[in-house]
């Protein structure tokens, strides 16, 4: 069943120009993030240097040429492998952000939607609280205590010995952590009413008569209806998060060790007004294409799978 509806959201995706060439783009970032990824394990492996952090301090600071297309920055390194890099932390965040956001709102919105009563309230008031917040300072703040080290020494420990088994910046598990822990809050609401105005359901009402569990009925009756409102909800944060880990890294607060757009364009600005341009060029413009696809993306998704908008 979810096999034909997938199926079916492709076909309508690939019939619109705008929303195609989006999934295109998206896919070829997603490939640039895997083959960086897996690129950067090898040569950890090996014990190199990755290409992209490969310096030579004889050529900083060299324009675009056929050597480097987007020339070099303030260590000689390459700064179209850089951006190439940089898709593949730009990717884990979304993905990582946006996963643990839809994780959390969903179990808390159909939780609260399902059962109503004490758990409604609880989540009414854990969503308002984190709604009250805001959002970009939490981050900020929830990354400098990670990056800091200013965490409970136990729970730090743990961080940094899962930084370094799993070979992730300390900076990218705050960013990934802070995004999702804020970014649910949306979704939350939106899955509650929809979940509210399900449990009402005839087929729901059968299943509860025909003696199931509350777990069984959520699974099968409840989830696969809100199916549509994750995706679409996903890949909206996905872009928003993408921003967000820009903004946090370009701060100071974020990914420091692995190569990263915000990071790029905090050390170009620096030098622009020498005229070198290209390392913000080369951030920006890498940042700009993904983002913009991903919002035309989402757009096409929602008038896809909207009942509202299709009706």
């Amino acid at each position: 069943m979810q096999h034909l509806f997938l199926r079916d959201i492709l076909g309508r995706l690939m019939r619109d120009r705008i929303a195609a060439i989006s999934l295109v783009v998206v896919v070829g970032y997603l490939l640039l993030a895997i083959g960086s990824d897996v690129y950067g394990a090898c040569c950890r492996s090996r014990q190199i240097t990755p290409a992209y952090n490969r310096t030579d301090m004889n050529h900083t600071y060299q324009p675009p040429s056929w050597a480097h297309p987007l020339g070099t920055d303030f260590m000689g390194r390459d700064v179209l492998l850089r951006a190439v890099a940089g898709s593949a932390t730009a990717m884990k965040v979304g993905v990582a952000a946006s996963l643990l956001a839809v994780l959390i709102g969903v179990s808390l919105g159909v939780a609260a939607g399902y059962f109503g009563g004490r758990v409604d309230h609880f989540a009414l008031w854990i969503y308002s609280t984190f709604a009250a917040m805001p959002t970009l300072l939490f981050i900020l703040a929830f990354a400098l205590l990670v990056s800091r080290g200013f965490l409970y020494a136990p729970l730090a420990d743990a961080l940094h010995d899962f930084s370094r088994r799993f070979h992730v910046d300390t900076g990218m598990i705050a960013v990934y952590l802070g995004i999702g822990l804020t970014g649910w809050v949306s979704l939350c609401q939106v899955v509650r009413s929809e979940t509210m105005r399900l449990r009402e359901a005839v087929y729901v009402q059968a299943a509860k008569t025909a003696g199931h569990g509350a777990l069984h009925i959520i699974v099968r009756h409840i989830l696969p209806n809100l199916f549509h409102l994750v995706i679409i909800y996903f890949t909206m944060r996905f872009a928003l998060a993408i921003m967000t880990e820009v903004i946090v890294s370009y701060l100071g607060l974020g990914v420091q060790l692995a190569p990263s757009w915000g990071v790029m364009i905090a050390d170009g600005q620096e030098r622009l007004w020498r005229g070198i341009w290209w390392e913000v060029a080369a951030a920006t413009g890498f940042m700009f294409v993904l983002v913009l696809a991903l919002n035309l993306l989402g757009d096409a998704l929602r008038d896809i799978l909207d009942p509202k908008l299709r009706s």
